[in-house]
């Protein structure tokens, strides 16, 4: 198995989809640049709207997507695989996918993978999120194959459901994505951590491009994008919430030695419950 380099890239994603677009190209540009030919953008890539009328007004088809047409053209031009961590599509029956894409060296796309787990919480500190009332929950997980190994797709509030991970390992995926817009609160106390552990308890890669910063809509998003070995420990940061790339060389070879040491997949057992 070869080695490749990996890149996040972390955004502040705005309301204006041509600006985005301009700021993703050239972050992703600056990573393949520097050698990188898996490159990851975060969640929400295309637009940070919290206005359900605003954000509607703004996206439209998969097939008519400004965002995606673009990144498929500069993956080909740059013969990269090019991971939109998500994207607010517009469905057919009206209702909202927030989808990601893994696109192909030839510019086509490979995967798509439409986030499964909607982010409806009350924090303590007064934010409140509804995801599902603009967006439609996926239904399905996806492994996707890239030329080095196999990578699971996930997006931001799944890191938090464990059984999505452990089928994609379950299913080869020694790389694992879960691209994000973590809050700031959130972000702070519980990014890390989780990353690590998905990491840890699956013997694999785990690469999340972040958004970061104060952004048009008055979210506060936590950045500190991370790319994270399979023995759990944080191979390459961006240790701040500002727009910018981080890289990391990845073997897959490591993901091979730490199931080896610990072998939690092959151990792992099927049980029932007992309650009393």
């Amino acid at each position: 198995m070869t080695t490749f380099t990996a890149a996040c890239v972390q955004m502040r994603s705005s309301r204006s989809v041509a600006a985005n677009i301009a700021q993703a190209e050239k972050l992703i540009r600056q990573a393949a640049a520097a050698g990188a030919v898996y490159v990851q953008t975060p969640e929400m890539t295309n637009i940070l709207e919290r206005s359900r009328a605003d954000l509607m007004e703004k996206i439209t088809l998969e097939e008519k997507d400004p965002t995606l047409a673009r990144f498929r053209e500069l993956a080909a031009e740059l013969g990269i695989h090019l991971h939109a961590g998500s994207l607010a599509i517009l469905l057919p029956d009206g209702q909202v996918a927030n989808r990601g894409f893994l696109i192909g060296p030839d510019g086509a796309v490979v995967a798509r993978y439409d986030k499964i787990h909607m982010f409806d919480v009350d924090l303590p500190n007064g934010e409140s999120w509804r995801e599902s009332a603009t967006y439609r929950p996926g239904e399905a997980s996806m492994v996707a194959a890239l030329p080095w190994l196999k990578m699971g797709m996930a997006v931001c509030y799944d890191v938090r459901f464990p059984a999505i991970f452990r089928t994609q390992a379950r299913a080869g995926a020694t790389l694992l994505t879960m691209p994000a817009a973590f809050t700031r609160q959130t972000g702070a106390a519980h990014w890390h951590v989780l990353q690590r552990a998905r990491a840890i308890e699956n013997g694999a890669f785990v690469v999340s491009a972040a958004q970061g910063g104060l952004h048009e809509d008055g979210r506060e998003t936590y950045g500190h994008s991370l790319i994270i070995g399979p023995w759990g420990d944080v191979i390459a940061e961006l240790p701040h919430d500002e727009p910018g790339i981080v890289l990391a060389r990845i073997d897959p070879e490591e993901a091979v030695k730490a199931r080896q040491r610990i072998p939690a997949i092959a151990n792992e057992r099927d049980f029932a419950l007992s309650a009393v």
